[in-house]
C-alpha cells in the first residue's frame, strides 16, 4: 500500500484533512503534532512542521524515518510575487523548489551556492545548490486532475525565504533574481530531505497573498488554507 506524508508549517494548513480523513495523533513522543489516517488505498500522514526550514527539516526527517512514505506533499500558503499573475485564493504547483537566500553578500551583489562550490546534496552524481526539482511524475498527476476538476493550477519555480518579503521592491528583487512564482518559508527544506531519502516530492500551495508592502488587511490566510486542502482531498482520494 502507497504512503503518502503531507506536511505543513500550520495546523490550520491540515485541520480540514484532518478531520476529513479521521485521522488519529500520533504518539505523545513524537515532539510535533502528526496525525495518521487510510485515505483510499494510501496511508496518510500529515505532520505539522512549524514556521521555517529548521522544523520543516526536523519534522520531514522525522516521517521519511518512521513511516518510509512513497510520496511528500508540502503544502501551506504563500506569497504570489507581482508578476504571476495569480490572485489570492488562487492555487500553485512547484515545478521546482529554491534555497533564496543560501549564498554569499559579496561587493558587487548576492552570489548563490555554486558560487562557493558547496552544494546542499550529491546524489547519484548530480549536486544540487539552490535549487532542488521536485516529482514530475507527480506534478503531471496534479496538473491533470485540476484540468479534470476545472481548477486553476498555475506552475512554476517556488522561493524558500527565511526572511518573508514585506516589501514591493524585495519581492521584485528576488522574482526577477529566479524567475519565481512565489514565495515561503519551508517548501526547499521538504523538498531537500525528500532528495536525500530518494522519495518523490511535490507541493501545493494557496495564495494568501501578493508580496508587496507589507499589509495584512488584504491577505486572506483561511481562504488560501481551504482552497489547497479542497484540491488535495480530491488528489489524495484519486491515488
Amino acid at each position: 500500500m502507497t504512503t503518502i506524508a503531507i506536511t505543513a508549517a500550520t495546523r490550520l494548513e491540515l485541520s480540514a484533512l484532518i478531520e476529513i480523513f479521521r485521522a488519529n495523533s500520533s504518539p505523545a513522543m513524537i515532539p510535533w503534532d502528526v496525525f495518521t489516517a487510510q485515505g483510499g488505498s494510501a496511508n496518510l500522514i500529515f505532520a505539522v512542521s512549524g514556521i521555517g526550514t529548521a522544523n520543516a527539516s526536523a519534522v520531514t526527517s522525522l516521517v521519511a524515518h518512521l513511516f518510509s512514505p512513497d510520496l511528500i506533499i508540502a503544502t501551506g500558503c504563500a506569497g504570489a510575487y507581482q508578476g504571476s499573475g495569480l490572485e489570492i485564493g488562487d492555487l500553485a504547483l512547484a515545478t521546482a523548489e529554491i534555497f533564496a537566500d543560501e549564498g554569499v553578500m559579496i561587493t558587487e551583489s548576492w552570489r548563490p551556492l555554486d558560487y562557493l562550490g558547496i552544494p546542499l546534496l550529491e546524489r547519484h552524481g548530480t549536486r544540487f545548490f539552490n535549487e532542488l526539482p521536485l516529482s514530475e511524475r507527480e506534478n503531471a498527476k496534479a496538473l491533470r486532475l485540476a484540468k479534470d476538476l476545472d481548477i486553476t493550477l498555475a506552475s512554476g519555480r517556488f522561493l524558500t525565504v527565511a526572511t518573508c518579503s514585506g516589501t514591493k521592491a524585495r519581492g521584485t528583487e528576488l522574482e526577477e533574481r529566479f524567475n519565481g512564482l512565489c514565495e515561503n518559508m519551508e517548501g526547499a527544506a521538504v523538498a531537500l530531505v525528500a532528495a536525500r531519502y530518494g522519495i518523490e516530492c511535490l507541493e501545493v500551495r494557496g495564495i494568501s497573498n501578493r508580496v508587496e508592502d507589507r499589509d495584512i488587511s488584504r491577505w486572506d490566510i483561511g481562504r488560501a488554507a481551504a482552497a489547497t486542502q479542497r484540491f488535495l482531498e480530491c488528489f489524495l482520494r484519486s491515488r
